[in-house]
């Protein structure tokens, strides 16, 4: 009893972090289609209220454990159903990604309709329960409370039944599958503002993309979501701990074993990557730095700059805390305090006059659960925030124009001009996936 009167009486207010120079000005659209200038923080504070709301967890998952433990057991098979259609894209290397889009049907959606390009955490893929969680609703036609948006989900290789097809897999520092991604969507929706929401690992992946790309990244705005930033650091934290060690660093490094497992066949006996991999199945319970000492460092990007020599040398070349002074279009980013898996938030970092660091007090790693209508029945806080970041980046933020190198097509592959390294094909093969069903053998949720 005494935890539910001290969860009554706690106050649970959002630490938001602007940049000490916060000087970008951000065009905006007012009524009449009249355009106006306002600094970045003012036009956050109008146009997502939320963000300065009180987030109130669940009585009955209070700390960031029993929120992210929930994330990964609880039943969500029920809520947020998502149906997607599959394409596979073939890339220059000879890998292949999956690009989940919803609605299935959108021909009754403008050419200009917003897009939310997704990434998903380190194990999951397009039917992940906080990807539906967002999407589900943001998909929804306006006039039954939706943003009716266009979205499409990014399955890393390997994952949600997105087949192996190279000796590679992918991993936090490695942007060039996202990049080659947005080469498709962009050119298949010239007119259409593309959104950027990710996840963990994906998280990763997409603020480091935002910042190489800096005026030219392809994406509009980005939303990234329990981002682990400092990575040798999160992964020491986390090794600090039994729980931490035991729970979380090794039920990733199981979850990683198990999808390497699923594709080890694909590779080459002779190749290094094979070889890497041969070793890591072999691990009992490894943990999620051992999985990446003996087989991210090696296979989980392309040459150059992988391999690497070392898990730590492989965390400092992708983590991300230290490039947001790089970043160059709107960036919101949310963590939690009590996040067990992500422990190193960079509140203090050194950012560029666009991004924006919120650190709820509370919610675990991508949980934010709050308590929802009807008993034991919770519903993520986190979606109202991301609903109104969307909406303003969406429709009432007007970019400045990109400086987007052009998209040609050589050989079958759609490439950038000046890009020859880099380029992808649409398969002709396309799948329904229905959202809900994820994959035997690996925890969701992470």
């Amino acid at each position: 009893m005494s935890s539910f009167f001290k969860w009554w009486n706690t106050r649970y207010t959002t630490e938001i972090r602007y940049p000490k120079e916060s000087s970008a000005l951000v065009a905006i659209k007012e009524r009449h289609s009249n355009t106006t200038s306002v600094y970045l923080r003012d036009f956050v504070e109008r146009r997502c209220p939320s963000l300065y709301s009180e987030f109130r967890p669940a009585w009955w998952l209070p700390n960031g454990h029993m929120q992210t433990l929930y994330c990964v057991f609880g039943d969500f098979s029920a809520r947020d159903k998502v149906v997607y259609k599959r394409t596979l894209l073939r890339l220059l290397d000879g890998g292949t990604v999956g690009l989940d889009f919803t609605p299935v049907d959108d021909s009754h959606l403008s050419p200009d309709t917003p897009i939310i390009v997704v990434l998903h955490g380190l194990t999951g893929g397009s039917y992940e329960s906080y990807v539906r969680a967002i999407l589900s609703p943001a998909c929804m036609p306006v006039h039954q409370g939706g943003l009716g948006y266009r979205a499409v989900v990014v399955n890393f290789r390997g994952c949600a039944g997105v087949p192996v097809t190279s000796p590679q897999l992918y991993s936090a520092g490695h942007t060039d599958d996202l990049r080659q991604a947005l080469f498709y969507i962009s050119h298949r929706y010239p007119e259409a503002p593309l959104l950027g929401l990710s996840f963990s690992l994906g998280a990763n992946v997409m603020t480091r993309y935002i910042a190489e790309e800096g005026e030219r990244s392809r994406l509009r705005s980005a939303c990234v979501l329990g981002c682990p930033w400092n990575l040798a650091a999160n992964s020491s934290k986390l090794l600090a701990t039994y729980i931490g060690r035991h729970l979380y660093s090794k039920g990733m490094g199981r979850n990683l074993v198990n999808l390497l497992k699923r594709h080890v066949s694909t590779f080459a006996p002779d190749h290094d990557v094979a070889k890497a991999a041969a070793v890591t199945i072999a691990l009992t319970k490894p943990t999620i730095r051992a999985f990446d000492e003996h087989f991210t460092r090696i296979g989980g990007g392309s040459s150059p700059p992988w391999p690497f020599a070392s898990a730590n040398d492989y965390y400092e070349y992708s983590s991300s805390h230290n490039v947001l002074h790089d970043i160059k279009i709107p960036l919101l980013a949310i963590n939690a305090a009590d996040d067990p898996v992500v422990q190193d938030v960079p509140t203090d970092a050194e950012c560029s006059g666009w991004v924006i660091m919120a650190l709820t007090p509370c919610g675990g790693h991508l949980g934010w659960f709050e308590p929802d209508e009807g008993w034991g029945q919770v519903r993520r806080w986190i979606k109202r925030p991301v609903f109104e970041w969307l909406r303003a980046t969406g429709e009432d933020f007007v970019r400045s124009p990109p400086h987007w190198r052009p998209l040609h097509e050589e050989d079958g592959f759609l490439k950038e001009v000046g890009v020859e390294r880099l380029g992808c094909k649409e398969l002709d093969e396309s799948d329904i996936v229905i959202g809900t069903e994820g994959e035997a053998g690996l925890l969701a949720g992470l």
